[in-house]
């Protein structure tokens, strides 16, 4: 049987793997692409990089409207688009929107907090009369404690999860990646509530 060129390419691009082990991949899986990258992900064949580093050009927008009341749109994304029609990945990425729903996140990772809201929030709570007869350095540990709280309240990663609040996103994320084998992110979100504007 005749293997493309072009898929071999592309599956050594996608796994990192060398020309020859891509060709072998692609004539064991009968020239399935996706049979293919399937079966050298399942024998870790990816590459070695951290995968938190590796780009995210494929994924999905998800919907989610709850009660005809509140509404989501979220962008998931993966590595591949073979891991993006995933229905696992479909599921997690609904997950995601349910989350979002329910408790209301201003932000997807603490990186997207702008410097900004955090001095000020920083300013704010370290003017607080409760911690002027503090010393400066007990007052800065203090505050950390307050703001890791407080944010962990609006960043998305760091909310508990709302299907299993033994872990939070972050971890729930991290879960998903350990099984589809790609750095997954979430991108960007939007919630809207009925008479509800910002």
């Amino acid at each position: 049987m005749a293997i493309s060129i072009d898929d071999i390419k592309k599956l050594k691009e996608l796994t990192g793997v060398g020309l020859t082990d891509a060709k072998h991949a692609l004539v064991d899986a009968d020239g399935d692409f996706d049979k293919a990258l399937e079966a050298m992900r399942k024998k870790g064949l990816t590459k070695a990089e951290k995968k938190g580093d590796r780009e995210t050009r494929e994924g999905l927008i998800e919907a989610y409207v709850h009660s005809n009341r509140i509404g989501v749109i979220v962008e998931v994304n993966c590595e591949t688009d073979f891991v993006a029609r995933l229905p696992e990945f479909k599921e997690f990425a609904h997950q995601i929107a349910m989350q979002i729903a329910a408790m209301n996140p201003t932000y997807a990772t603490t990186d997207d907090i702008p410097a900004d809201d955090y001095a000020a929030k920083k300013a704010e709570l370290l003017a607080s009369d409760g911690l002027k007869s503090k010393p400066a350095d007990m007052a800065e540990k203090i505050v950390e404690g307050q703001l890791k709280k407080h944010f962990a309240e609006l960043v998305l990663s760091e909310q508990a999860f709302v299907l299993d609040d033994s872990m939070t996103v972050g971890d729930r994320i991290k879960q998903q990646i350990a099984k589809s084998g790609e750095n997954i992110r979430i991108s960007q979100f939007k919630r809207i509530e009925l008479g509800v504007t910002e």
